[in-house]
């Protein structure tokens, strides 16, 4: 799994604490604790999310929406499809049940009430985000993936379902299931919805290489069930038979039943209707601070936007990150250099939706399909997902009548653009007392693309011109099928020639909105001069900038020069229309922390040139992947590329014996190796203050120690990034050059400013090149650099960053877009103390740095300006290279 978009709905969050619903949370509350739920555990999992999108309507009070989608990838080869067969055996592997899980997805689709607040706590589950990353990193191995069946993960229904349903008949044995502690009873074993775990079918013959090959990745597993030749599920317990029932009975999937179904005619206003307006800076104003067109950086930058080494576009575009992406954008995850990424993208009006189920369900999958369009692909080899919202249903019949409407319209835009849907999720529980969900089917689209040909939302440059894609709706705002795929199939070839070079679609705010965001990411202005509604809702309609004059479209007008906006003859300043547009939601979801702190400006430049005693064909680095590490295989693709042998080496933490086995293993690869990296993670879940405390324990260790002093005397380099950047200066390892050196005037590595992670680009200037893995830049040469931790504040005092600047062993600093040294927390994104970003040993052999240069390469951070590439690794290997 490489690339996540993750979609939400609630009330206004803004609204003040009298408004809460009594017997439910403030809207706020529950919106921040999500996203830091979510976010915590998909960045210390590594899962890479560029799209983030809150949904506001009064109806989600009624139960938030929380859904999203994922897109996996696998070598065809690697894959065995085959039915389980009598003596095939059952492994159940990752996490131990434990009671939180029961309840939990089913919990989820069931309606609140009064009571919910108090008797549902029980049904959340306790995540271990290290362990699931563990899983992830076994399913990449091709050797383990061929021994495998069939696979299941633990869904609703745990263990019940996951291993029940996996061959036609199975006896499972809940005796020998992995718990978190004593005392669990047989029904809470067979349904806990515990997460990272996964069943799988195996031969008999492949269970021994299996578990061992489970092991290697510091995960435990346990043989739970076999497959038997009776086709009956069967669930046994202490000697006792609990559950004994026929697989043609659990075929039938229950009752069958039969519902009236009811469509009437909304009473909702129509949300298509001409909206005239006489003032519009007093209408710009104010759908800028519009619940669904606001800013939402702030909780977008929690999410980790670069992990995996394949992002091509950053959620937010431009010198200024500002101009909102269409959609989630990734290259494919393998081993060698591709041009191949895939789009994701999601279509859902509110709006239209409680108007017109069976409207908003047709241009859910246009919009979904629209944004595609504006951002390089073809609508026409597109792949569908649907996920469904509504309220609670019971037997009336006009309340089934909305989502029977919303699978109409879904069903007929599948129709009409060919694009089929390979799978969806629902839920009707939406409804608390008397109050409802809006009626809720988001469209998914997915499909595969050239990077070449992608393009992000912000305006280029002045002087181009500026288009309405426009599809014209027909009678009773029925979508204009036919004029929607010409306008498609004209648009994918404009870009594809290279004369259409930003894209965006019109949402919530129509032509006045797109316009206004499209000139925030590099504040190029726009003169727009229409007789078309500023304002109207058009979903599939597409504004363009092109270089060239086009022979189809509505022209509006060009891109200018000054930080201007003009509408109608109506001026607004880019920097205020800023302000305005970030202000809604800067209090719950700060942008930035106070800027505070003084720089120091200093160069250290020298002339020595750096090679190692001892050069070699191909230098051998040594990854490292303690539990919680993350960034490992970004951080290979970055060695191998340079021209290195690279071994990852997965430290086992699962008893004491593993422990000390791992110690005596690493102590001796590291004698072995000539580059030492630990990169980029979560160590100890950085809860709290955790950060690189477990892997400084293991440097710390007198067998590692011994070796490391070794290592570093036979010219060694070492590397640590972020989380790798924490261990070693909480090893002494940084900034003295060998452990046990830290005291308490040492600097360290603290929470950022803000109080959250930040996931964003951050310019940084390279301010000393006295050390190898410096040697070919220049001093004073800027680089855009992916950011993305909670813990990197750089702290030291005033005299000690002195000795350090004095030394050489400050290597980089954060810097604004005219190069600048700065302790702006804009681009200073943790307040780190004099700006600091990176340091290096006195020896100039040890480099520890926050920025994941390893997460650039060709194709990537399209829509993001600067020098992206800050090789570092080419010039670590180049040290020992023949």
């Amino acid at each position: 799994v490489y690339q996540a978009m993750r979609v939400t709905g609630a009330g206004d969050i803004t609204e003040s604490i009298e408004e809460t619903l009594a017997n439910k949370l403030p809207q706020e509350k529950i919106s921040k604790g999500a996203a830091h739920g979510y976010s915590s555990y998909g960045n210390q999992i590594g899962l890479t999310t560029t799209f983030v999108k809150e949904i506001y309507h009064n109806g989600y009070k009624a139960k938030r929406m929380e859904v999203g989608a994922v897109v996996g990838a696998v070598k065809k080869e690697y894959v065995r499809r085959e039915s389980p067969v009598p003596g095939d055996v059952v492994i159940l592997l990752g996490g131990k049940t434990g009671r939180d899980g029961v309840g939990g997805a089913t919990g989820s689709s069931k309606e609140h009430n009064e009571t919910s607040l108090t008797k549902c706590s029980s049904e959340v589950q306790k995540g271990n985000a290290p362990v699931e990353r563990r899983i992830q990193r076994l399913f990449r191995n091709p050797e383990v993936t061929k021994l495998i069946k069939k696979s299941n993960d633990f869904g609703a229904g745990g263990v019940s379902v996951a291993i029940g349903e996996i061959a036609r008949g199975v006896e499972i044995n809940l005796d020998t299931v992995p718990v978190k502690y004593l005392g669990l009873n047989g029904t809470e074993l067979a349904i806990s919805e515990s997460q990272e775990r996964m069943a799988v079918v195996v031969e008999a013959k492949d269970v021994e290489k299996f578990q061992r090959l489970v092991k290697e990745e510091n995960l435990e597993s346990a043989l739970v069930a076999v497959v038997t030749e009776e086709e009956r599920l069967v669930i046994k317990y202490k000697n006792e038979t609990l559950v004994d029932i026929s697989r043609d009975f659990l075929d039938t999937n229950g009752v069958r039943q039969i519902q009236d179904v009811k469509v009437v005619s909304s009473e909702i206003e129509n949300p298509f209707l001409e909206n005239q307006v006489m003032d519009i800076k007093e209408k710009v104003e104010k759908i800028l601070q519009d619940m669904n067109i606001a800013s939402q950086r702030g909780m977008v930058e929690m999410f980790d936007a670069s992990i995996g080494r394949s992002t091509v576009l950053m959620p937010y575009g431009g010198k200024y990150q500002l101009t909102e992406s269409e959609g989630s954008v990734q290259k494919l995850p393998t081993d060698k250099f591709t041009n191949t990424c895939s789009i994701m993208t999601y279509g859902y009006n509110p709006l239209i939706s409680e108007y017109s189920p069976y409207l908003g369900a047709q241009y859910a999958v246009i919009e979904s399909l629209a944004k595609i369009v504006a951002l390089g692909g073809s609508y026409k080899k597109v792949r569908l997902s649907f996920q469904e919202y509504f309220e609670k249903l019971g037997k009336d019949s006009t309340r089934w009548g909305k989502p029977f409407a919303a699978l109409l319209g879904g069903i007929e835009a599948q129709l009409e653009f060919e694009a089929p849907a390979i799978g969806g999720k629902d839920s009707m529980s939406g409804t608390f007392k008397d109050l409802d969900v809006p009626p809720t089917l988001i469209s998914f689209a997915v499909t595969t693309e050239s990077v070449k040909n992608i393009i992000s939302s912000e305006f280029k440059e002045a002087g181009n011109k500026i288009y309405l894609v426009k599809s014209e709706r027909l009678f009773g705002d029925l979508p204009n099928y036919k004029r929607l795929k010409e306008n498609f199939e004209l648009l994918e070839n404009s870009i594809k020639s290279k004369e259409v070079i930003s894209a965006s679609t019109i949402k919530f705010g129509g032509i006045a909105e797109a316009v206004i965001k499209m000139s925030f990411g590099n504040k190029i202005g726009a003169k727009i001069e229409t007789k078309e509604n500023l304002f109207n809702l058009m979903p599939g309609d597409i504004i363009v900038e092109s270089a060239k004059e086009l022979d189809y479209g509505i022209f509006l007008g060009t891109t200018i020069d000054e930080k201007v906006i003009e509408l109608n003859k109506e001026k607004f300043e880019i920097d205020s229309l800023i302000n305005i547009w970030e202000k809604r939601y800067s209090k719950i979801y700060p942008y930035t922390a106070e800027t505070v702190g003084e720089v120091i400006e200093k160069e250290y430049i020298t002339k020595k040139e750096f090679k190692a005693k001892k050069l070699y064909d191909k230098p051998k680095v040594l990854i490292t992947v303690f539990p919680g590490t993350n960034c490992e295989y970004d951080t290979k693709k970055a060695f191998e590329r340079a021209g290195a042998e690279v071994e990852i080496y997965v430290f086992n933490n699962l008893g004491v014996e593993e422990i000390k086995e791992s110690i005596d293993t690493l102590s001796e690869k590291i004698k072995s190796a000539q580059i030492f990296m630990i990169p980029g993670g979560f160590s100890a879940g950085d809860e709290p203050d955790g950060s690189g405390k477990f892997i400084a324990n293991i440097l710390q260790n007198k067998k590692i120690k011994e070796s490391m002093e070794k290592f570093l005397e036979n010219d060694g380099l070492v590397l640590g990034i972020c989380n790798g950047f924490q261990a070693l200066i909480k090893s002494g390892l940084l900034p003295y050059g060998n452990v046990d050196s830290v005291t308490k005037d040492s600097p360290t590595l603290f929470r950022n400013d803000i109080n959250r992670h930040v996931s964003r680009v951050v310019s940084t200037k390279i301010v000393s090149n006295n050390s190898p893995w410096m040697s070919s830049f220049t001093v004073g040469e800027t680089h855009s650099i992916p950011m993305s931790h909670g813990e990197g504040k750089f702290v030291v005092s005033e005299d000690f960053a002195k000795e350090l600047f004095e030394n050489g062993q400050v290597i980089t600093q954060y810097c604004d877009e005219n190069n600048q040294v700065t302790m702006d927390k804009n681009h200073n994104l943790n307040g780190s103390t004099y700006a600091i970003e990176g340091i290096v040993s006195k020896c100039g052999k040890i480099l520890g740095k926050m920025g994941h240069s390893e997460r650039y390469e060709d194709g990537l951070l399209k829509n993001i300006d600067g020098n992206k590439m800050q090789d570092i690794f080419t010039n670590g290997v180049n040290y020992f290279k023949k």
